[in-house]
């Protein structure tokens, strides 16, 4: 049975207008780098220092670790300034909702997220999150971000479950859905709220696409109630 959630923040969660996407542009352009969308598509979900390297490669350049944290600081305080006050940033519809649901049924429920704990830590506060969740934990707290399990091993030990199976990770991108493989997950959802189709969800190993966080919890139910 199911015992512990695990949601990703932007495009699962949370609505955000794309922000990140825009945010990477910005930083990147001052450096003479404009990424095909489809290439930022493909690095949402990873850490953010993570993904400027690999953007910058996909350029033809070899950046330094001075020029992958430099353009990560100016991502960050981007994201901090648009999570503090831009109108766009709301729930996706219907997701404190799914969160109540799956802590009345007795779940522990999780967020985990590419950004580092200032950028969270903004969004939290944003949204008033901090108290509808059990945890919250970052890709700056782990010693590797997605896809691999090091977020989800870390909130394993804090709500003391050993078996992975009893855990279901929830997430709108590949590195979601590869995250919560390598970690051996009972369930493996993607929703379709962020940057990914369903047919490019699918490309990679799941449990079920779904069209939104909102039917999370249904979901659970009836797989907790089947193995019962």
């Amino acid at each position: 049975m199911i015992k512990l959630v695990v949601l990703d923040i932007a495009g699962t969660t949370v609505h955000d207008g794309d922000s990140v996407g825009a945010c990477f542009k910005a930083a990147l352009a001052k450096v003479g780098v404009q990424p095909p969308e489809r290439e930022i598509a493909a690095v949402m979900g990873l850490p953010k220092p993570d993904a400027v390297r690999i953007l910058m490669k996909g350029a033809g350049r070899t950046p330094t670790d001075e020029e992958v944290n430099a353009l990560h600081a100016d991502f960050t305080a981007q994201m901090i300034d648009y999570y503090a006050h831009n109108p766009a940033v709301r729930e996706i519809p219907g997701a404190s909702q799914a969160i109540a649901e799956l802590r009345t049924a007795g779940m522990k429920v999780a967020l985990n997220s590419g950004f580092g704990r200032s950028i969270v830590e903004v969004l939290m506060k944003r949204l008033g999150w901090n108290a509808i969740v059990d945890a919250t934990i970052c890709s700056d707290e782990v010693a590797n971000g997605r896809p691999h399990p090091d977020m989800i091993q870390v909130l394993m030990k804090r709500f003391a479950i050993q078996d992975p199976k009893q855990v279901a990770k929830v997430g709108d991108t590949w590195s979601d859905l590869e995250e919560g493989v390598n970690a051996g997950c009972g369930l493996n959802l993607g929703v379709v709220t962020g940057v990914f189709t369903r047919e490019e969800l699918v490309q990679r190993p799941h449990t079920r696409i779904l069209d939104s966080v909102i039917e999370v919890p249904a979901l659970i139910r009836a797989f907790n109630q089947k193995n019962a």
